[in-house]
């Protein structure tokens, strides 16, 4: 890995470049490949003020990917074997763990998608938002108790001062989920990874949560990778998407292209499975099930599942243009451009 940061976008606040994560087979698997590229030589920027929303079927890598950038990917079994992730010009996988201690939590935070193995059960809830307000901003006992019941405050949970003496296990799935959101937020990083930040919410809070990361953006110019399956939040919340599939990336486009004029056939399969208000239509499930890391199909990842395969799907396909700004990594996207991206 290198240090040049030559070329990198100068509004970009994380430019991931390649990286790629393998994952070694425990003892007594059968069959397979004995190394798997969980994430396999993914590209992505986020740039200042914009959310890119990460979308695809679960085990296609996408937290796997954000805990890469991280260094959270325990080793054995996985590790980084591959790329760079530039984070205002410093590779962050060079890093040393002392170094990314000073930046997680503060500069780029993470919204964990099961909170219940995220917090820890024996501390209160308050305690929990505080300590890392306290490790970054040297802030005092009490200043950072204040800071988290605001916190609370504005995640949506009622009388958050009583609430911040609340152990794990007393909250719902709901509140404990906000607890997790509101620990994120709290040192008000220029650089957010939100991995299925709203699943456990109701509608209403939904909606408070992502006017609240709408905000953060707004004020700080904050960078946003969401990782979800609901495509409605994509529509709603994000500029950019890149889809998915088993480790690699197969589309990225702006939003209202890729909703519009899906170029690969599996991006074109999530949005057939989900019903629209007002139309009538037979929902077209995509036939099959995402391969396993360790049992990948030679050539093109999809095509097993693709029902416009052909002889060249046999062949792993680059990256393609299907248009400016868009990009799909299928050959029939070949024809409409003579090249690859």
């Amino acid at each position: 890995m290198n240090n040049d940061t030559s070329e990198a976008l100068p509004d970009a606040l994380l430019e991931i470049r390649g990286l790629t994560t393998a994952f070694a087979r425990q003892s007594g698997g059968r069959g397979g490949s004995p190394i798997a590229r969980a994430v396999d030589t993914v590209s992505l920027t986020v740039r200042q003020g914009e959310t890119l929303a990460v979308v695809g079927e679960s085990g296609c890598g996408k937290t796997v990917l954000a805990l890469s950038v991280l260094g959270l990917i325990p080793d054995p079994p996985g590790r980084v074997i591959e790329g760079e992730a530039f984070y205002h010009g410093r590779d962050l996988l060079t890093m040393s763990e002392a170094e990314l201690q000073t930046v997680r939590g503060n500069h780029i935070a993470m919204i964990f998608q099961e909170p219940m193995t995220s917090l820890n059960p024996v501390f209160r809830v308050g305690e929990q938002i505080a300590e890392g307000y306290r490790l970054h901003r040297k802030a005092s006992r009490v200043e950072a108790a204040e800071r988290a019941v605001e916190m609370l405050g504005l995640v949506g949970i009622p009388n958050p001062a009583a609430r911040a003496q609340s152990y794990p296990h007393e909250l719902s799935g709901g509140m404990r989920q906000r607890v997790m959101i509101a620990m994120a937020l709290c040192c008000d990083p220029d650089l957010l990874f939100a991995d299925e930040p709203t699943t456990a919410l109701d509608v209403t809070i939904q909606a408070q949560i992502l006017d609240l990361m709408r905000r953060l953006q707004t004020e700080k110019g904050s960078g946003i990778l969401l990782i979800t399956h609901d495509l409605g939040v994509v529509a709603e919340t994000a500029q950019r998407v890149a889809v998915m599939y088993a480790g690699q990336v197969v589309e990225e486009a702006p939003v209202a292209e890729l909703f519009s004029a899906a170029a690969h056939p599996y991006t074109q399969g999530l949005l057939a499975s989900v019903p629209r208000l007002g139309v009538k239509r037979v929902l077209a499930p995509i036939a099959g099930m995402v391969p396993g890391i360790f049992d990948l199909p030679d050539g093109c990842r999809f095509q097993p599942r693709c029902v416009r395969a052909f002889a060249r799907c046999a062949e792993a396909p680059p990256l393609f243009q299907a248009a400016p700004g868009h990009s799909a990594r299928c050959w029939l996207c070949e024809t409409s451009q003579g090249g690859s991206a």
